[in-house]
């Protein structure tokens, strides 16, 4: 195949996957991803993920040292 041809079967080739749009099935989407979980309460269940809260409570001085260094 020559050059032109070859280019003009690229071309074609990636026009076609730029504008492929397969049907897609949300409903089956909702029943594989498990319900209506957000993203909060993903993390809340989680046993590894740790709570900083209080740590951010305590050791919070009330100066913000990004807007002193970054503002």
């Amino acid at each position: 195949m020559g050059r032109g041809r070859q280019k003009a079967k690229a071309t074609r080739q990636a026009r076609d996957i730029k504008y492929y749009s397969p049907s897609t099935d949300l409903s089956a989407l909702e029943r594989e991803l498990g319900g209506t979980r957000t993203a909060a309460t993903a993390h809340a269940d989680d046993p590894f993920e740790a709570d900083y809260g209080d740590y951010a409570d305590k050791y919070t001085d009330g100066d913000d040292e990004d807007e002193r260094r970054f503002g």
